[in-house]
C-alpha cells in the first residue's frame, strides 16, 4: 500500500471514529441526564461540556457540529438561569471562541462574561475590564474598563499583578475625576459584596 492510500485510509478510519463517538449523545449517561433534567447546575454543566466537545469532535461536519454547539448553549443556559457562573463563562467563552459553523458573537460575549463579573467572578471581571479597554463586544470605555479591572486586581491570586497592571495602563488614559469615580464605585461594589 502507497504512502498516499494508507493516509487515506488512516484519515477515513479517524473521520468514522470521531462521528461514531459524536453520534452518541449525552443520553448515554442515564444517570448525568436525570440529574441535569431535575435541575442540577453541575450536571447541567457537564453535559454542555460534552455537547460542546463533541461539537469541537465534529470539524469536517458543520451542521452537526452546530447542533452540538446549539445543544451545549441550551445546557449551558438551563445552569446560568440558576446563578451557574461555570455556565455563564462557558456561554460567553464559546460566543468568544465560536466554532465550526457557530459564529462568534463578541455583543454576546461581553453580556455573559458581565453577568458573572457581576456575580464576583475574578476572570470575568478582568475580562470584562480589557473589552471596554478595547472596546470589544461593547463601546470602549476607559472607566468601566479600570472599574472592573480594579474589582480584579483586588483580589488575592495568580493573576492580581497582571489585573493591577492593566488597571495602570487604562487609568493612564482617564481623567483624576474619572480615577475617583472608578475607584468610589469600586469600593462601594466590594463593600456590599464581600469576598
Amino acid at each position: 500500500m502507497t504512502s498516499c492510500l494508507k493516509q487515506i485510509a488512516l484519515t477515513a478510519f479517524l473521520t468514522t471514529a470521531l462521528l461514531s463517538a459524536a453520534a452518541q449523545t449525552p443520553a448515554t449517561d442515564p444517570a448525568l441526564l436525570a440529574k441535569a433534567t431535575s435541575g442540577d447546575p453541575a450536571a447541567q454543566v457537564q453535559l454542555g461540556d460534552i455537547c460542546r466537545v463533541a461539537g469541537d469532535a465534529l470539524l469536517r461536519s458543520p451542521l452537526q457540529s452546530a447542533e452540538y454547539y446549539k445543544q451545549a448553549i441550551a445546557w449551558y443556559r438551563k445552569a446560568a438561569d440558576q446563578g451557574s457562573i461555570p455556565a455563564e463563562m462557558h456561554i460567553a467563552a464559546l460566543y468568544r471562541d465560536g466554532g465550526q459553523s457557530f459564529p462568534r458573537d463578541p455583543a454576546q460575549a461581553a453580556e455573559w462574561y458581565r453577568k458573572a463579573a457581576g456575580q464576583g467572578d475574578v476572570t470575568a471581571q478582568a475580562t470584562l475590564g480589557l473589552l471596554y479597554s478595547i472596546g470589544q463586544g461593547l463601546p470602549r470605555d476607559d472607566v468601566e474598563a479600570y472599574f472592573w479591572l480594579d474589582l480584579a486586581a483586588s483580589v488575592p491570586g495568580p493573576n492580581q499583578q497582571k489585573y493591577a497592571a492593566n488597571r495602570q495602563l487604562v487609568g493612564a488614559r482617564i481623567t483624576a475625576d474619572q480615577l475617583e469615580e472608578a475607584q468610589d464605585r469600586a469600593a462601594k461594589w466590594l463593600a456590599a459584596h464581600p469576598r
